[in-house]
């Protein structure tokens, strides 16, 4: 929104989630326990030393970036849940669309970079070590970044030229891009045309690596004779399409499913879904099958290492 001299917006109002007055300090409570949640479960995989090897690389830049992605609007949520004065400056709600994007961006990217690591551990797994080097993951980290730090850089920059009709409420907790679009009295073709454009390199682009990755993976299982190669072939891919599912499908409810008279409030739940709920689960969805999860659960809590036997696989 351009703040020019016909229309200037200092701040927004966010009037925060479809709640009842009654039901904000329950939630308030839910929401805390929900973010710390995240934090301290993330900070288990980035902290501990024994976590540190190579195959668990991109699993702790995802825990890195579930940790920052929550950051970027749990807090200001917080704060405004328990103050009278629900309003974000347009500094402020500029950085948080960039970061939100950023994050949400990478996130999608180290999903697809964890897919194919598994691909190659299942398919070529005589290859793995000569293919996963570690100049081919900083390779794919840094990739992802840059083509995140891009497209989240196109959209702000494109958001921060468009006028205001003078409209500063937002009917959202944070400061969503196509909620900020909405009251534009500017026209948004450009700025929708680049949301697709982006959307489908960053978004559709990674999901169907994803997929082929994992239909590679599925006709090695298949031909795979020994049950237990089967079992174990599938108990190293589990965990991560379970968070694959919660990712992608979050964003497939908001984008796909047909907006009805109460698309505001199904924009912010589902919201609440994708910022706080998939970060929060990641952490635990993983260790569930990870045994070296759970040695470092111990770890943390200063008890004795758990030990994992000869057939427990990482990640």
């Amino acid at each position: 929104m351009k703040r020019d001299n016909q229309s200037s917006v200092s701040e927004f109002i966010l009037l925060g989630l479809p709640i009842l007055p009654e039901e904000q300090g329950m939630l308030y409570a839910l929401f805390l326990a929900m973010y710390l949640t995240t934090v301290l479960g993330n900070l288990l995989i980035r902290l501990d030393s024994h976590l540190h090897t190579p195959m668990y690389f991109f699993l702790s830049h995802l825990a890195f970036t579930d940790i920052s992605f929550s950051s970027v609007t749990a807090p200001k949520m917080l704060m405004n849940m328990l103050a009278h004065s629900k309003s974000i400056s347009y500094a402020g709600c500029i950085s948080q669309v960039f970061f939100f994007l950023m994050f949400a961006d990478i996130d999608s990217f180290l999903l697809t970079s964890v897919a194919y690591d598994r691909y190659v551990a299942i398919c070529h797994p005589l290859h793995y070590t000569r293919i996963m080097t570690q100049s081919l993951c900083f390779l794919l980290l840094l990739v992802s970044w840059v083509l995140s730090c891009a497209s989240a850089l196109e959209h702000t920059l494109l958001l921060a030229h468009l006028s205001s009709c003078g409209d500063d409420t937002l009917p959202h907790f944070f400061c969503d891009l196509s909620a900020l679009l909405k009251p534009s009295s500017s026209h948004t073709t450009i700025n929708d045309l680049v949301s697709l454009t982006i959307g489908v390199v960053i978004i559709t682009v990674p999901f169907i690596c994803i997929l082929i990755s994992y239909g590679h993976i599925g006709a090695t299982i298949l031909r795979t004779p020994s049950i237990k190669g089967i079992c174990k072939a599938l108990s190293t891919c589990d965990s991560h399409l379970s968070v694959v599912s919660l990712y992608y499908g979050a964003i497939t409810v908001l984008y796909f499913f047909p907006s009805s008279s109460n698309s505001n409030e199904k924009d912010v739940i589902v919201a609440v879904l994708y910022t706080l709920v998939t970060p929060m689960l990641s952490p635990s969805i993983y260790s569930l099958w990870n045994c070296n999860m759970k040695g470092a659960l111990k770890n943390l809590l200063a008890e004795d290492h758990f030990q994992c036997s000869f057939y427990c696989v990482s990640f």
